[in-house]
């Protein structure tokens, strides 16, 4: 599930499952659903 976030004035969409964060909801959807669960190795 992704979680919305509001942070500086800005909205952002976290992965549940690592904790990246997208500034748009379709990119951490797609995110999500092919997410391991590991810590992101690169920087979003």
């Amino acid at each position: 599930m992704v979680v919305e976030t509001e942070r500086d004035g800005t909205t952002w969409y976290e992965c549940e499952e690592c904790g990246l964060m997208f500034d748009d909801t379709d990119d951490a959807t797609q995110h999500e659903a092919n997410c391991d669960a590991e810590d992101p190795n690169y920087i979003q």
